[in-house]
């Protein structure tokens, strides 16, 4: 296919690109069939601002599709099961929320909407360049699957530098906890399933905001795989909420994150701190 130079692209107008963000980059460009059949390809690669902006991203090159008589079949295919893109067998799952999302919807009122887009960008953002998979997006949840560990754990502490550095609208305060866990889910039709998806909402519960809190499965997942600078401080053992057995927990520890907290929000056993 050949590229748009930067004067032919600057000459489109706004109806050849299938996506402008919110800054006014104009992404995917649809001008003729080569393009639309490269950007059916390079939807899945694309960090939307949110699900509704994916959406009508979509929409607009299924009908750009339709009307070059495109048959898009593996578009459509991948779209209705996005459980073949995601990872299978052993996973490290990571969860990330706002810690606070309640009173901060209170003080930005409508300003709400926007922080928690670009939020949601700056996550997305950190899970793909690790080379993770999003699984979902709910409310103030990013939950995110990945093949390796040590991959999980980068895109987490990118996620914390991300927050920490960006520069809030409405001078909000805006700190997000997040947990980290390894298991071999289910796979099915509509997503994972299984206790380990279960462990990590826990795990990322027990968390505060700005801080990393890892199970012992992810530990052993991670071997001696951690980057430079990046270390391990053990919470102790911790029975967490609705789960039977009792696990240790860990803190990513960086120096120039935030590492400084309060017990972790769960039931600690007898002796092991």
């Amino acid at each position: 296919m050949p590229s748009l130079g930067a004067k032919e692209r600057a000459a489109l107008p706004n109806r050849a690109f299938a996506y402008i963000d919110s800054r006014g980059r104009r992404l995917l460009p649809i001008n003729d069939e080569a393009h639309v059949r490269n950007a059916l390809a390079r939807f899945g690669r694309v960090s939307f601002e949110d699900e509704e902006a994916r959406d009508r991203v979509r929409m607009r090159l299924l009908k750009a599709a339709q009307k070059l008589g495109i048959m898009p079949l593996g578009f459509v295919r991948g779209q209705l099961r996005p459980e073949q893109k995601l990872p299978r067998g052993r996973v490290t799952f990571i969860l990330a929320d706002i810690e606070g999302s309640t009173e901060l919807i209170h003080r930005l009122g409508d300003g709400y909407g926007p922080v928690l887009n670009q939020l949601r960008r700056l996550m997305r953002a950190a899970v793909q360049k690790a080379g993770g998979r999003e699984v979902d997006a709910i409310g103030d949840e990013l939950f995110a699957a990945f093949e390796r560990a040590p991959s999980a754990v980068g895109a987490a502490v990118a996620i914390q530098r991300a927050v920490r550095d960006h520069a809030w609208a409405d001078g909000a305060q805006v700190r997000v906890r997040i947990g980290v866990h390894t298991g071999r889910p289910t796979l099915g039709e509509t997503g994972y399933l299984g206790l380990a998806v279960h462990t990590v909402a826990r795990v990322c519960t027990s968390a505060h905001g700005g801080q990393i809190v890892i199970s012992s499965a992810v530990r052993e997942a991670l071997g001696e795989a951690l980057a430079d600078g990046i270390a391990l401080e053990s919470l102790g053992s911790w029975r967490l909420s609705g789960l039977r057995e009792s696990m240790e927990l860990l803190q990513i520890r960086a120096d120039d994150l935030l590492h400084d907290f309060p017990p972790v929000r769960a039931v600690a056993l007898a002796g092991s701190r």
